[in-house]
């Protein structure tokens, strides 16, 4: 960049920050001062008067039930570079001002983008480099990396080969893998964070760290931890899997009867335990009947991936569960039976055998044939939503089916989402990764609610409701503590108004991470003993 262009850049940054806040003018001095005259950085620099810097958030909020808050980045920062980030982290510091970090956006109470203190938001959507080595089985990629472009460019030089991520492909790499990372492989390889062999990071002291010179205290922190209280996650170093070249998707959809729940209780008893080769999740809904008088229904669709060919799948199916009446010859065919699920036997059947990446369309939604092009396509959300999350240690008995029944029927667009584990997920030790849910754990729960319009009554409407689900599902879930899925971050479980408190972030710190929630504060307070990396469900420091 020449003299005049970095004077003129200066100048015009200078001019829209002074109308907003004065601190922008000093921070833009800091890192003109830090970068010794190599200032590309301000290019990046957003400020609200910015026509980007809508844009620039629009995108980060997945949720849009934040879009009207005032608890906005006074600066929005979107580097190209990782060097690009020092400055930012060292004048973020100098100058008293918090920094969130976006990397996808699917942050469920939007703590990377938004905050009740004046805060800098660092967007990666520019960090989006694959490198993948299939000689040794592995990729470097950067952590604004979405998971579709991650599955994309696999599948591009593999059928055989996938990574053992999450399931929506717009859900940024940095995010999901340091929570831990739920998916359909987690019971043949367990989850996103434990297939990484390496990382980079950028330390509150502005070094880059591998694994090596992080130590493995801080590695183990962040593959599980959650990485936002540590620093800034840069890449990640990922053990690709192996698939077969064709694998089976398949749902079936069973009206919810609480007066016949046989089949919902073999399901709990069986999901967790059978072959590590297939994942049957089931999604808990209520539908408008097509019939007069629009009754609501509930339905429950079993959705499940099987490593193999369609007749392995079948043959699997018929010995565990003949209900479902597979024949190999439906996973060749359109989808049969009664889409609106309505009427008995209420039975929707779709299976297709396809390779790896085409299941990946069938988990978010779209169809196995459509291109997988799809997948690097943007998808800014447009639902308002409340979501939390549970673990079982034991099936949910009738009694508690019935309750659901009547808890979905009486709220407009609920859904419930249960996730066998076992597999993979109980030969892996609790305190291996700061993600502790493992033997002994059968399930993982999410819930949500979502709604069209973003009213104070609407809201309030829907938020009241999923509490008193989550509430009422308290007999029936992991208790000594209540557990809960730190991707799924929920304030209602506790929140840290000061920031620095052990034990008032215990009350929400062993929900998400039980006895290893010490260890990551020890961490913290190694790493980062001032406490700067921090949101309103962060690591607190224990020295």
């Amino acid at each position: 960049m020449g003299s005049l262009s970095i004077i003129s850049t200066i100048f015009l940054l200078s001019i829209s920050l002074s109308a907003c806040h004065a601190n922008y003018q000093t921070f833009l001095q800091c890192v003109c001062n830090q970068t010794s005259g190599h200032i590309e950085i301000l290019q990046h620099i957003h400020p609200p008067t910015s026509p980007t810097y809508t844009y620039l958030l629009r995108n980060a909020t997945q949720n849009p039930r934040f879009d009207s808050t005032a608890e906005r980045p006074f600066l929005i920062v979107a580097p190209k570079e990782e060097t690009e980030i020092r400055p930012v982290i060292l004048c973020s510091k100098k100058l008293g001002h918090q920094i969130r970090v976006k990397s996808g956006g699917h942050d469920y109470e939007g703590l990377s983008f938004r905050s009740e203190t004046p805060f800098i938001m660092i967007d990666l959507s520019n960090f989006k480099e694959i490198f993948i080595y299939l000689e040794e089985e592995t990729a470097w990629i950067q952590s604004g990396v979405k998971l579709g472009q991650l599955y994309y460019e696999i599948a591009k030089k593999s059928k055989t080969h996938a990574f053992a991520g999450g399931l929506y492909p717009t859900v940024g790499s940095g995010g999901q893998i340091s929570g831990g990372g739920l998916g359909t492989l987690m019971r043949k390889y367990g989850l996103a964070a434990d297939n990484v062999l390496d990382a980079r990071i950028m330390d509150v002291s502005g070094r880059i760290l591998d694994r090596e010179t992080m130590g493995e205290d801080l590695f183990w922190a962040i593959r599980g931890g959650g990485g936002a209280s540590f620093g800034v996650i840069l890449a990640w170093k990922l053990k690709l899997v192996r698939v077969p070249e064709n694998v089976t998707a398949f749902s079936f959809r069973r009206k919810l009867e609480p007066g016949n729940l046989n089949l919902l209780q073999k399901w709990q008893n069986t999901a967790h335990n059978i072959s590590e080769d297939l994942f049957i999740r089931i999604l808990v809904q209520n539908i408008l009947k097509d019939a007069p008088g629009n009754e609501k229904i509930v339905k429950v669709t079993y959705n499940g991936l099987f490593l193999g060919p369609a007749d392995e799948l079948v043959s699997v199916l018929n010995e565990s569960f003949p209900e479902f009446g597979l024949e190999t010859e439906d996973c060749f065919k359109e989808p049969v039976g009664n889409s609106s699920c309505s009427d008995p036997p209420c039975i929707k059947k779709e299976c297709f055998q396809v390779p790896w990446i085409n299941s990946v369309l069938f988990f978010c939604g779209k169809k196995t044939d459509q291109p997988v092009e799809i997948l690097l396509e943007k998808n800014v959300n447009t639902n308002f939503y409340k979501a939390t999350s549970d673990f079982l240690k034991s099936p949910i008995p009738d009694e508690g089916w019935k309750m659901i029944h009547k808890m979905m029927l009486s709220d407009d667009r609920p859904i419930m989402i249960i996730d066998p584990l076992g597999g993979q997920m109980d030969e892996i030790g609790e305190n291996e990764t700061p993600f502790a849910h493992r033997k002994g754990n059968l399930f993982n729960i999410q819930y949500m609610t979502n709604w069209a319009v973003n009213s104070e009554n609407e809201a309030g409407r829907h938020i009241k409701w999923i509490r008193n689900l989550h509430k009422e599902m308290e007999p029936y879930v992991a208790r000594s503590p209540r557990t809960a899925y730190i991707n799924y971050k929920d304030l209602d479980l506790g929140k840290n108004d000061k920031y620095c408190s052990y034990n008032q972030a215990k009350v929400w710190g062993e929900k998400y991470f039980k006895g290893n929630f010490e260890r990551l504060a020890r961490v913290k307070g190694k790493v980062d003993p001032s406490n700067f990396f921090r949101n309103e469900q962060s690591i607190p420091v224990l020295l």
